[in-house]
């Protein structure tokens, strides 16, 4: 079979996929990168496989782009990501090259081989973080059926730690914002800091958690509050915005328990992702998302938020 033929099959059927939004579950390509872990990626994030191609050297490049190559007219960078993960660069880990997209951004990520697709339930999945000796670049790990272990790359860390982070421009403070409060949620480290310098610069009150099942267990816990003190939630709550990949439980399945409680009606829900197509768009608005922005632009976050607080500010 040949690379094309098996990246098609490998690939095939989104649309069929993103019916999985709402059921708790997320497909991940798993793939190997020279040794003997293996590792998965978002296959949303995925849009072909191929043999690694030739690499035009250039420079002047970051630490950890190869070169770049032409793509059907576009020039995309090529990132080795062997040496992020083993912490030096062997040359082990090329043979294959994932085209992936996500966060505004295409290139290539090189890797040993890519294995198969799998199904796998947020329920499965377990957040890792430096503080438990996980890599920083490690954000999940899953156990499949057979035992073996997956460790699901934050790969947003992987093009920040290339291409550094976005520059967060000046940002006007929201009139009213002391006021008002925003819940949030998200698995990335990169991505909670954006969130709160975003924040932090409208002046609005901000609560976070890192899966979707916490920010429902705190949203239950305000909404209880609320409801024993004889005041409506959106008074105190003025935006939840979510993720949509997260351990335990993913935004769809959060923004879906929050769309069927009456208690938070009036609230709205952002979901905030490196999932930019029309497809998890879709997705999103399948589950009642009021808004649906793709990481990282920070100034696109912070207009889409700045009507939503305004509004409550207005009616509170």
């Amino acid at each position: 079979m040949t690379m094309s033929t098996e990246s098609s099959r490998l690939l095939q059927k989104v649309d069929e996929r993103t019916r999985i939004a709402g059921s708790n579950h997320m497909e991940i390509l798993l793939f190997s990168l020279g040794g003997s872990e293996t590792f998965g990626i978002n296959v949303f994030k995925v849009r072909e496989i191929a043999w690694t191609p030739a690499i035009t050297r250039a420079p002047n490049l970051p630490p950890g782009v190869e070169g770049v190559i032409s793509l059907r007219g576009n020039i995309i960078p090529v990132i080795a990501i062997a040496g992020f993960i083993h912490g030096n660069d062997t040359g082990a880990g090329r043979g294959t090259m994932m085209v992936t997209e996500f966060s505004r951004h295409t290139q290539g990520f090189l890797v040993e081989e890519v294995d198969r697709i799998v199904r796998v339930n947020w329920d499965d999945v377990r957040p890792q973080s430096p503080a438990n000796g996980a890599s920083s670049l490690v954000t999940a790990v899953t156990e499949l059926p057979d035992g073996k272990l997956v460790s699901i790359l934050d790969v947003e860390q992987i093009l920040a730690n290339v291409f550094g982070e976005a520059v967060m421009p000046e940002l006007a403070t929201v009139e009213a914002a002391a006021h008002a409060t925003v819940l949030f949620a998200d698995d990335s480290m990169i991505a909670r800091k954006e969130i709160v310098q975003v924040l932090d610069r409208l002046g609005v009150q901000h609560q976070q958690t890192t899966t979707g099942a916490e920010a429902w267990e705190r949203l239950q816990t305000m909404a209880n509050t609320a409801q024993a003190e004889g005041v409506p939630l959106k008074s105190r709550l003025s935006v939840i915005l979510t993720d949509a990949e997260m351990p335990v439980m993913d935004g769809y399945v959060l923004t879906r328990n929050i769309k069927a409680d009456p208690r938070f009606a009036g609230i709205p829900v952002v979901m905030h992702s490196s999932l930019s197509a029309d497809a998890n768009r879709a997705m999103g608005q399948s589950v009642g998302v009021d808004a649906y922005v793709a990481k990282f632009d920070p100034a696109v976050l912070a207009d889409t938020l700045r009507p939503m607080l305004a509004a409550h500010a207005a009616v509170n």
